[in-house]
């Protein structure tokens, strides 16, 4: 395949389906299974950023809408329903490439991808990447929507911006620390949850995405020498 992303159909349950897009460079090694956030799609030019980046690094993704997306809708998916789509993502990703696969997503994808794995995990994903984990409300600190992650017992990264406001990291430290070894926090300086930096701090948009991407490549590395 070549490096544009190839429109596809994910079925769901026989009567509903989503878009997804496959973008898979040759001789990938691995392929991301990119879960959209609560606010904007697949095609929202930061998931776009992310996929191109991946996929010059030799890393397949597949984007995929959730249903209340797909369908125009504001108010995002019941979990159940969200789990549902996670779930046929991963096996469209594992039928369409044959790829060892990482799973996970931005903000609100990626808490639905880590609650789907701590529920039944997920076939042939080997770890999860989280861009922007959504661990509270935004200012309202609390680390309740990361209690499920002990149920997670594959590799998981973390890429939190340091300005994140809907993850303070005073509370991201010590749930990662917690998780032990199969737990990896990467911070982005100066960057908030969709990754922006400030003028004045003196970073630009193009060094931040390289970081964010080297840092996700590096660690599926890690994780692709572990599973031999």
């Amino acid at each position: 395949m070549s490096d544009d992303a190839q429109p596809i159909r994910i079925e769901l349950d026989g009567e509903r389906s989503v878009s997804g897009l496959l973008q898979e460079p040759p001789n990938a090694r691995a392929c991301y299974v990119f879960a959209h956030g609560a606010g904007a799609g697949m095609s929202h030019r930061y998931m776009e950023a992310v996929a191109r980046g991946l996929a010059e690094r030799g890393i397949a993704t597949l984007r995929y809408q959730f249903l209340y997306m797909e369908l125009g809708s504001k108010r995002p998916d019941l979990p159940a329903l969200a789990h549902m789509v996670v779930r046929a993502a991963v096996s469209q990703a594992t039928e369409l490439t044959g790829l060892p696969l990482i799973a996970g997503g931005k903000s609100f994808g990626a808490r639905m991808t880590s609650q789907a794995q701590a529920k039944e995990p997920l076939p042939n994903v080997h770890g999860l990447a989280f861009f922007g984990f959504p661990l509270h409300a935004a200012d309202k600190p609390s680390s309740s929507r990361g209690a499920h992650l002990a149920d997670v017992h594959v590799p998981m990264l973390f890429i939190q911006g340091t300005r994140d406001k809907l993850a303070d990291l005073s509370l991201v430290q010590p749930l990662v620390a917690g998780l032990g070894k199969r737990a990896t926090l990467k911070t982005i300086q100066h960057a908030d949850h969709g990754f922006d930096v400030l003028v004045g701090s003196g970073r630009k948009a193009d060094e931040v995405m390289t970081e964010v991407l080297d840092g996700f490549v590096n660690w599926v590395q890690e994780v692709r020498r572990d599973h031999g």
